[in-house]
């Protein structure tokens, strides 16, 4: 069989293993959250709490939006036009055109100018913040972490890109199968580095003082049969009010981390209450199941790419010879980013059930129903969310069940426990 030939087949193989790995491990029943629990949780919520939320995230839908459909027309524009790969071309120039250059330099100067374009959008993301209260950065401290996280993207795209092309050079023919493998590596040692290399980049991390609190920390995880190291705290504080807990790593490096907002904001049962949420996440092996998909949907992007380097007419709008070459990383990037939008609503709704899913695990662990509503209305209050999303909103972009369905959980969960 030709190349070509092959890449389809392991094409269809990847789809299917994809497909399987989310019927299995993605928990597609829902805990019961009756409608009509959501609309008395939700006349329960106070109404100045209620309208403050609303107010805020219509405010940030023109920025938010406005930056998605801009970054898109840029992707667009860059990757199916020539001036992606002239912008490629001329990058390379001054480093005598050579094809590290092109790959690496070219490639971040592709995708910085996206990120130039919708840095306003970002800006005026952060004014909505700091107007209702939630961020507490000043303008110095937000353009800081602006550059570390283009830092950080830059390091790990220079590694992947210099990876990726030096394999289409060595193997032209068979790059897609060489190139799917190393995507879905990254993927999967991205899972164990973050935590450890890029998280403190953003944070400082303090072990919690020795006390009631840490104790009923370490005894919830070890009732779970979730192995952790440490208990942290993050210094959240220096750029936000929203609170937060979360459980990060993978075997040895896994620990508890929890916001210094919330330790501040909530008594010690609500913070016990969203650990046991994140410790679900542990229990259900919820990273490994989000690695696993996502190193199949890489590997399966990479071959896919391979295919439509077939499609003549696509190279010629983007004035490339082939997919391979660095001159067409921004066609590239314009492929992935119309199939990430395409794909968002998909990705949610994943997303909605494994939270949910871990939410469940949180009622049974603690059996504290009231406690865990109750934390769901501090959740809602600090961090000023929209208790009872539009439903367009919901279903496109909302990673999470709304306030009112986690609220409605409770009451379902408290009903069957009587």
């Amino acid at each position: 069989m030709t190349p070509r030939l092959w890449a389809a087949v392991a094409l269809g193989g990847l789809v299917v293993a994809l497909l399987v790995a989310a019927a299995v491990l993605v928990p597609w029943h829902r805990p019961p959250a009756p409608r009509a629990d959501q609309l008395a949780a939700l006349r329960d919520l106070p109404a100045q709490q209620v309208s403050r939320g609303r107010a805020f995230h219509s405010a940030l839908r023109p920025g938010s939006y406005g930056g998605l459909l801009v970054g898109l027309a840029v992707a667009l524009v860059l990757g199916l036009t020539p001036l992606g790969s002239k912008l490629v071309t001329s990058v390379g120039k001054p480093f005598g055109d050579h094809w590290v250059a092109r790959a690496v330099l070219g490639g971040l100067a592709v995708v910085l100018v996206a990120e130039l374009v919708t840095l306003p959008f970002a800006a005026w993301r952060h004014t909505i913040l700091v107007r209702y209260g939630l961020s507490t950065q000043t303008w110095g401290g937000w353009a800081v972490d602006v550059l570390k996280s283009y830092a950080v993207s830059a390091v790990i795209a220079a590694v992947a890109l210099l990876g990726f092309y030096t394999v289409t050079r060595l193997a032209p023919r068979w790059w897609w199968a060489f190139g799917a493998a190393g995507a879905a590596a990254l993927v999967v040692l991205l899972s164990f580095i973050v935590p450890v290399l890029v998280e403190p980049v953003f944070n400082k991390f303090t072990p919690m003082e020795p006390g009631p609190l840490r104790t009923e920390l370490m005894s919830l995880a070890e009732r779970d049969g979730v192995p952790v190291r440490d208990v942290l705290v993050a210094d959240a504080s220096r750029r936000t009010r929203a609170v937060n807990a979360y459980v990060s790593g993978l075997g040895p490096t896994r620990r508890i981390v929890v916001y210094d907002t919330l330790l501040r904001e909530a008594p010690p049962a609500e913070v016990a209450s969203v650990v046991a949420h994140e410790l679900g996440h542990a229990k259900d092996r919820d990273v490994f199941t989000g690695t696993l998909i996502g190193a199949l949907g890489a590997a399966a992007a990479v071959v896919a790419l391979y295919l439509l380097g077939g499609w003549g007419w696509l190279l010629r709008a983007a004035g490339v010879d082939s997919m391979g070459e660095p001159r067409a990383l921004a066609l590239m990037i314009a492929v992935v980013s119309v199939v990430g939008l395409l794909s968002s609503p998909v990705q949610s709704l994943v997303s909605r059930r494994v939270e949910a899913r871990a939410d469940a695990h949180a009622l049974t662990l603690t059996g504290d129903p009231a406690t865990f509503e109750a934390m769901q209305r501090r959740l809602s209050t600090v961090n000023l969310g929209d208790p009872d999303p539009p439903r367009w909103e919901y279903l496109y972009s909302a990673s999470h069940p709304s306030t009112v369905e986690r609220m409605a959980a409770a009451r379902a969960y408290a009903r069957g426990a009587r």
